[in-house]
C-alpha cells in the first residue's frame, strides 16, 4: 500500500500546540517549529475511517472500554509487534501516560519520597514528581560514542535509599532515544525488586525502534510491583483523542488505580474516539505505520548527513529509536542559549533547547522530524545558519 507522508497539512488555526501556540514557550509567534512531539501527518486512514464510521452513528453517549474489542486489540499489538503476549485482565485504561503515571505515583509513595529516574529526562517527569511533592533522583545516562550506558552503581545505590519509592522508566527512552536492552531491563528489575521500588515504565514510544534494535516490554522483564504504561498517540499521532492504556501487574493495585481513576476523579467513561482508534491502529493500522517508519528513519539519515556535511566534528549518528534527533553540540564547543537566541530572534526557528530536559541536556538540541521532508529540509537550513553564525561570532 501507498501513503503520502510528503504533501504538507497547514496545522494554523486549530489549536495546535506545536504551530499556534509556540510562542508560549519560545516567546515568538512567528517560528518554523520542530518542538513538542507530535507529528504534521495526518493519522492513518483506517482510524479516520473508524472515527467517520462511528461519528455517522450520530451518538456519543458514556461507554467502557473493558470489552474484547479493546482488550483484545491491545493483545493482538503486542503479540505482533513485540511477540509478547499479555494478560488481558491486567490491562487499565487513562486519559494519558501521565495522568497514569501521576496517579501511581501518589498511589506508590508518600510526599517527601524519592521517585528515581533516568536522564536527561522528559521534561513532564521533572512536573509530575515536583507538582505531586516528590523528589526526583536523577541517575545519569553515560554517553559513550553515539551509545547512552546505564550506570548500575549509582542506580542501585539510588534504588537503595530509604525513601526510595518508585523507579520512572522511560523505554525507550526520550530524549536520547536510547533502546534498553533485555538484559539492562533485568538488571534493573532485579535491583528493584530487590529493594522494594515499584517500577512505572512509560513505553510510549514503543512502535518507534529502528534496524537491529528490539524493544522489550516491561512485563517481560518484570519482578515485583510494576505498571507499564503507553498509547497509541505517537506511533498513530492521535494524542488530541485523549487515551492511553497499561498494564498493571498486581490486582490489588489495578483495584487501587481503577478506584482512584473513577471514585476519586470521576473518570468512569473513557474517550470513545481514543477506543475507536486504538482498536482501528492495532487491528489495521499496520502497513500505515510500517510506511511511516520507513519514512522517519529518512528524514533522521537526512539530518546525519546535513549536519556531519557542515560540522563533521559532531559525527551526529540517529538514535535507537523516537523520531527526535538529540543532537549533542558539545563538539563544537558553541553556548546553547546564545544558539537559542540565533534560532529564535534570527533564524526564527523552534527547536527544544536540551536543557529543558534536565542539567544533563546541556548544550544538547532536541529536534522533532515527525513532519514532511521538505519541512525537515528547511529546519536543518535555519539550524546550520544558526550554528555557523554563533561560531563566526565566537570567533571574531
Amino acid at each position: 500500500m501507498s501513503f503520502d507522508f510528503s504533501s504538507v497539512t497547514d496545522r494554523h488555526g486549530t489549536w495546535c500546540t506545536q504551530w499556534d501556540y509556540v510562542a508560549d514557550r519560545f516567546g515568538s509567534a512567528d517560528l518554523l517549529p520542530f518542538t513538542i512531539s507530535d507529528m504534521d501527518f495526518p493519522t492513518a486512514p483506517c482510524i479516520l475511517e473508524a472515527l467517520q464510521q462511528r461519528l455517522q452513528h450520530g451518538v456519543l453517549g458514556y461507554s467502557r472500554w473493558q470489552h474484547d474489542d479493546f482488550l483484545g486489540a491491545i493483545s493482538h499489538w503486542f503479540q505482533q509487534r513485540f511477540n509478547s503476549r499479555i494478560d488481558s485482565e491486567m490491562v487499565v485504561y487513562g486519559p494519558s501516560v501521565i495522568y497514569m503515571a501521576a496517579q501511581l505515583i501518589r498511589l506508590w509513595s508518600q510526599p517527601g519520597d524519592g521517585v528515581v529516574t533516568f536522564t536527561p529526562a522528559y521534561d513532564a517527569f521533572y512536573k509530575v514528581v515536583d507538582g505531586n511533592q516528590r523528589r526526583l533522583l536523577p541517575c545519569p545516562l553515560i554517553k559513550q560514542g553515539n551509545d547512552w550506558r546505564l550506570d548500575a552503581e549509582l542506580l542501585e545505590n539510588l534504588l537503595s535509599q530509604p525513601d526510595s519509592s518508585v523507579l520512572l522508566l522511560c523505554s525507550p527512552h526520550n530524549p536520547t532515544g536510547k533502546v534498553w536492552t533485555r538484559a539492562e531491563l533485568t538488571l534493573i528489575a532485579g535491583l528493584c525488586e530487590r529493594h522494594g521500588v515499584r517500577t512505572i515504565s512509560d513505553e510510549i514510544h514503543m512502535d518507534m525502534v529502528w534496524g537491529d534494535n528490539r524493544h522489550t516490554p516491561w512485563n517481560e522483564v518484570a519482578q515485583g510491583e510494576w505498571a507499564l504504561l503507553t498509547s497509541g498517540s505517537k506511533s498513530f499521532n492521535i494524542p488530541a483523542l485523549t487515551g492511553a492504556y497499561g498494564l498493571i501487574g498486581s490486582k490489588i493495585h489495578r483495584d487501587a488505580y481503577l478506584h482512584q481513576l473513577k471514585a476519586c476523579d470521576g473518570l468512569s467513561s473513557p474517550a470513545v474516539m481514543a477506543v475507536h482508534a486504538h482498536v482501528a491502529a492495532y487491528r489495521a493500522g499496520e502497513p500505515w505505520l510500517d510506511a511511516l517508519r520507513d519514512y522517519l528513519q529518512g528524514n533522521l539519515r537526512y539530518v546525519a548527513e546535513r549536519l556531519n556535511h557542515a560540522f563533521p566534528q559532531l559525527d551526529w549518528q540517529p538514535p535507537q529509536s523516537t523520531y527526535l534527533a538529540w543532537i549533542d553540540l558539545r563538539p563544537s564547543g558553541i553556548d546553547d542559549r546564545l544558539l537559542q537566541t540565533e534560532l529564535i530572534e534570527r533564524q526564527k526557528v523552534a527547536i527544544m533547547p536540551g536543557y529543558t530536559y534536565g542539567e544533563e541536556g546541556n548544550s544538547f538540541l532536541r529536534l522533532n522530524v515527525g513532519c514532511p521532508r521538505s519541512k525537515v529540509e528547511a529546519g536543518m537550513d535555519k539550524l546550520i545558519a544558526g550554528i555557523e553564525a554563533v561560531i563566526q561570532h565566537r570567533s571574531s
